[in-house]
């Protein structure tokens, strides 16, 4: 019998799940076929939103550290961010292209600020809410049955709307459905049952920061090989929306197969991480994925045929359910209790930073070397990222 709160959880994971395919799925391909934005403005599309969660994560945890029931506030930031839909939705009425692009980029950079509360106060809420027993099956179960219901929403995008991707009215149904499902996914956080904090509680759970966890030397040393191992992953983002729609030739219905492929190989494949990962542990099983993770930015040069890029996000997505299920699970088992917010605080600033930086260094290194070469260096920063979850390994094995 699954806890309540898990339940809600993963009601609360399916709403958004459809949510985020809705919208974020196909943001990169509205703004070149309708906005007709830059390589420039697409590469800002991954990098805007890490750039105000750099911003935005310190005082979001300093407010959701300071309020006695956060899920409110979590919720609350959740409708913000998904009322910023309908904004795009009419972006489309602008005078001119050029203020188009830079009105969408500008939404986006603003959902960025309650998305960054939503982030980080889910995290908290959800590593509070499961019991350390549960979490590795949990997580299993949750990324199985979102992204099943992601696969299946995805798919039926691309059947429905598969002639329609120069149809500014295809995208405006797109993201209104998006604010509708956004709307579930408030209802379900505000049902989940959260452990009120007291105004009395400890002082240390009301200071903003606490820099003693820079003392613990496995949480470092793991912080440092997540941060590279995010770099060389995120580079690449801006590269691949470009070489789908430029350079392939990708539609909507060609965009939501690669999804769909790579979605379907993470249902089929998260049970087996969970098993891995139970059995080797984490971080080991870790090194494996970012390997596998290494190969998909080589591959996807080879050919601009959309069946082989079909076949290649979907061989990407055995490795991808390794990385999104035992990454979260890392940082939890690295960050001891009596310091979690701060540990998993400190790991989202950082990690807005190089997410930030990462696909602009990406699209820099396509302008000055071409989309092949900027691939490669992204193909083998991967590769050697491994190489680092290696080395925090060896070094607690030692310990």
């Amino acid at each position: 019998m699954r806890p309540y709160n898990e339940k809600i959880s993963i009601y609360h994971g399916m709403a958004s799940t459809i949510a985020l395919n809705f919208s974020n799925n196909f943001f990169p391909i509205f703004a070149i076929t309708i906005l007709g934005a830059t390589n420039y403005q697409v590469g800002l599309i991954s990098s805007l939103p890490p750039l105000i969660a750099l911003l935005m994560t310190i005082p979001a945890a300093i407010l959701l550290n300071r309020a006695s029931a956060q899920k409110k506030l979590v919720a609350m930031s959740v409708l913000l961010a998904r009322l910023m839909f309908l904004l795009i939705v009419l972006v489309v009425y602008l005078p001119s292209d050029s203020l188009q692009a830079w009105a969408f980029l500008g939404i986006i950079a603003f959902i960025s600020v309650p998305n960054t509360v939503a982030n980080v106060g889910w995290q908290t809420l959800i590593s509070g809410m499961i019991d350390e027993s549960r979490r590795g099956q949990f997580f299993s179960d949750r990324n199985r049955l979102l992204t099943m219901v992601g696969l299946i929403s995805t798919l039926i995008i691309g059947v429905l709307m598969k002639d329609a991707s120069e149809s500014v009215t295809a995208y405006q149904i797109l993201f209104a459905i998006a604010f509708g499902f956004g709307l579930f996914e408030v209802f379900f956080l505000l049902k989940q049952e959260e452990d009120i904090v007291p105004s009395s509680d400890d002082l240390v759970k009301k200071k903003s920061m606490d820099w003693s966890i820079f003392k613990l030397t496995n949480y470092v040393w793991f912080l440092a090989a997540a941060l590279f191992f995010n770099f060389a992953w995120q580079m690449a983002w801006g590269l691949f929306n470009i070489y789908n729609v430029r350079v392939a030739g990708a539609t909507i219905f060609w965009i939501s197969m690669f999804s769909v492929g790579s979605m379907l190989m993470q249902f089929l494949t998260f049970p087996l991480w969970k098993k891995w990962a139970d059995k080797y542990s984490n971080m080991q099983v870790f090194i494996w994925a970012a390997i596998g993770m290494s190969t998909t930015p080589f591959l996807t040069t080879l050919s601009t045929n959309l069946y082989y890029l079909t076949l290649i996000q979907t061989t990407s997505g055995f490795f991808l359910s390794g990385t999104v299920l035992i990454l979260f699970n890392l940082l939890l088992e690295q960050s001891p209790e009596q310091y979690r917010t701060y540990c998993i605080t400190t790991y989202n600033v950082l990690l807005a930073f190089v997410a930030f930086i990462a696909p602009q260094i990406g699209i820099w290194l396509l302008n000055e070397l071409g989309m092949d070469v900027a691939m490669y260096i992204s193909s083998s920063l991967r590769f050697l990222s491994a190489g680092g979850f290696l080395y925090v390994f060896l070094r607690s094995r030692k310990a």
